[in-house]
């Protein structure tokens, strides 16, 4: 995160723009807390579920929700509140002072105890299940480490639980074991057996125990986090086993982790199997060269067993960071909520771990907007701030501003969803910078419909610009998206300026059969020669239309014209055929051609025009014609294949009439086929017909 002078900023990391997701965030404990601290200075502060307290250095207590506001204020001493501690139920509170005075009450009942010594306490720490009546006891630390348990007719009985090694700087109390620091090091006494289990001393006795205190804090019943100094150590209290015993408390402590770090320690705190570190730094000043005090670090380290993983680190402007030392902040936790808090004298910061809809608003900074989009469909149940809708706009809009339209329209499909406002906003956007193109493949087509100018919109937009483009979302869109007849009229003016232009004619087409004028449509299909025009046809039953139009089918296709008219007998007539074809007499064979060989009788009436025909057009099949026409006039064939000299088909007609001697003539005088010859007299088995054929053969050997 950027570095930033203002000090109401509460957290910078030292990389600029840096890519990595910071864990925590921060905001500043406000409201009471902040008229609190504009008159005084906050010295410690205890946190319950519940409520937090704050003691400052005029010697006064606040109870706080966790908003900051005050809800309870005690007047306890003139001077420094050096410690608070709460029994878990937060209905007991003990708080100690620099003047030697010690308080133990209940907020909520009339129980008290009161206490001055003559000299500074700086610890106090209740039983943590004081609110049971016999575990009525805590401590408190001045130069001796005393227990008070309360005893008969409710009398307070105090007993040293150590002393000799001077002042006593820190106390934790869990379950029933309590850890305290002493010039000397760390101890733990545990409260069942009443024996010390064990001694960490100090690291660094070069630094002095009163500017950098001791840090301590349970993680659970059997794990103490010790910092001091630079110095971390994790030590878990285990059972020693019988056979160990001898003169040995039943319990020892192990060190599992320890490691050093770059700064001193100003508090400690768990996180799940994490470690959240306050450290307090100094600096050389690059204007003054003198080393200062910089702003405190809160780092997450993941501990190994001789060394740490830094996961992440931010430095923290709380106020008046310049003039603090180590021993003025303290990290305080609440267990529950991974919430920690920063006190500082005249700050206090709460840092949370980071949620999804942080995790989100990180992704979105960093313009990771699809990631962001993943994040919010995967915690839709969980996220509060975001809304997946929204994130998809910016989305959407981001790549817009980037120029990636095609992506821009595609993420619409999915995140506009069944919204038709919205989709009809964004295809407004998409036309206010030219981009109707864009979005058109992505428009919905069916639940939902959008309304038709949104369409029409579209389609004018392709058809100023791109004819194949517009034909395209002609055949792939629905009819009824769009109002047809506006559309149809809008092609009709194109086709003004350009009107052999074959797509839009094409189109126009397609237009026309969406509206039912399917006339219209043929007459364009067939200008084209378009192959859907007898799909066309057949679909929609034209043969009405096409009655007037059988040339110009013939003319596209006339196997396939021919075969439609013959199965469609019964809508166009034959006779109708004829006549529509009489000025092409080639087509006309074509088609009584084709009727004579689905039925030999059908087509009768025509069988002397299709002699002529026959001898024009298709001379092969002429014979054969002949051969199987039992309704073809002989004399007319005969004069027409004479006329055109056609020698086989005269001789057949000639011995079909009865005439065989011309026929065997024609077949030895024009054919010179004497083979045929033979085979002609075989076949009409005639006396005279081989006297003739042998007569004619004597004087050719």
């Amino acid at each position: 995160q950027e570095t930033r002078s203002n000090e109401e900023s509460t957290d910078d990391s030292e990389e600029e723009e840096s890519e990595e997701e910071p864990k925590l965030k921060y905001e500043r404990l406000s409201n009471g807390v902040t008229e609190i601290l504009q008159k005084d200075a906050a010295s410690c502060m205890t946190v319950h579920e519940k409520f937090l307290a704050l003691g400052t250095h005029y010697g006064k207590v606040y109870l706080l929700d966790v908003q900051g506001n005050i809800t309870q204020k005690f007047d306890v001493s003139p001077v420094k509140i050096n410690q608070i501690s709460l029994d878990e139920s937060g209905e007991h509170m003990g708080v100690c002072s620099e003047d030697g005075k010690v308080q133990v009450f209940g907020l909520y009942s009339a129980e008290e105890f009161h206490e001055t010594f003559d000299c500074p306490i700086k610890i106090v720490a209740v039983h943590p299940h004081f609110l049971r009546s016999h575990f009525k006891q805590f401590v408190t630390g001045g130069k001796k480490l005393l227990l008070y348990e309360r005893g008969w007719m409710n009398r307070w009985k105090p007993s040293v639980l150590h002393e000799g090694e001077g002042n006593i700087r820190n106390v934790k109390w869990r379950g029933h074991l309590i850890a305290w620091a002493n010039n000397m090091g760390v101890k733990i006494l545990d409260m069942i057996s009443k024996q010390r289990i064990t001694n960490v001393p100090r690291d660094d006795i070069s630094l002095r125990p009163d500017m950098y205190p001791c840090s301590l804090c349970w993680k659970d019943n059997l794990t103490l986090i010790i910092g001091w100094g630079n110095s971390v150590k994790i030590c878990s209290v285990k059972e020693r086993h019988a056979s160990e015993m001898r003169d040995l408390p039943n319990r020892y402590v192990e060190i599992v982790f320890q490691f050093d770090t770059e700064f001193f320690i100003s508090g400690l705190a768990p996180l799940c199997d994490q470690l959240v570190i306050l450290s307090y730094v100094k600096e050389i000043s690059e204007k003054t060269e003198v080393e200062c005090c910089a702003r405190p670090r809160l780092d997450i380290v993941q501990p190994l067993p001789e060394s740490c993983e830094e996961i992440s680190s931010d430095a923290l402007t709380v106020r008046g960071f310049q003039e603090n030392e180590c021993r003025d902040y303290h990290l305080e936790y609440s267990e529950g909520e991974s919430l920690f808090y920063i006190i500082s004298p005249r700050d206090v910061v709460v840092a949370k771990e980071r949620d999804q809809d942080d995790h989100i608003d990180w992704l979105l900074e960093k313009k990771k907007y699809e990631e962001a989009l993943m994040a919010a469909e995967i915690s839709q149940k969980t996220i509060k701030k975001h809304k997946i809708l929204d994130i998809g706009l910016a989305y959407i809009n981001h790549l817009v501003e980037k120029g990636d339209y095609d992506l821009a329209a595609r993420k619409c499909q999915k995140i506009l969803g069944k919204n038709t406002e919205l989709w009809e906003f964004e295809v407004y956007k998409f036309k206010e910078i030219g981009q109707l193109k864009a979005i058109s493949r992505y428009l919905p087509r069916r639940d939902p419909v959008l309304k038709p100018l949104i369409y029409e919109m579209v389609l004018h937009e392709f058809l100023e610009s791109d004819y194949e483009g517009f034909a395209t979302l002609i055949k792939e869109w629905p009819g009824d998206l769009y109002n047809n007849t506006i559309i149809v009229q809008a092609v009709v003016d194109h086709l003004k300026k350009d009107p052999q232009n074959r797509t839009l004619l094409r189109t126009l087409a397609e237009l026309y059969t969406y509206d039912q004028r399917y006339g219209r449509a043929l007459e364009i299909y067939l200008t084209l020669r378009h192959k859907d025009v007898f799909q066309l046809i057949h679909k929609h039953n034209l043969f009405s239309s096409i009655r007037d139009k059988i040339v110009l089918l013939m003319d596209f296709d006339s196997e396939k014209a021919v075969d439609m008219l013959l199965d469609n007998e019964d809508k166009i007539s034959i006779d109708r055929v004829v006549e529509e074809l009489e000025n092409r007499p080639e087509l006309q064979h074509v088609y009584l051609h084709k009727l004579f060989k689905r039925d030999h009788h059908k087509g009768q009436r025509y069988h002397e025009k299709q002699i002529s025909l026959y001898a024009e057009y298709d001379r092969p099949n002429l014979l054969p014609f002949l051969r199987d026409s039992t309704h073809c006039p002989l004399e007319k064939a005969l004069e027409i294949c004479q006329q055109r000299n056609f020698v086989e088909e005269t001789v057949y007609l000639l011995s079909r009439m009865g005439n065989s001697r011309s026929a065997l003539k024609m077949i030895m005088e024009e054919l010179h086929d004497v083979d045929k010859a033979i085979e002609f007299a075989k076949e009409q088995d005639d006396g005279e017909l081989w006297e003739d054929l042998i007569l004619y053969s004597i004087d050719k050997p």
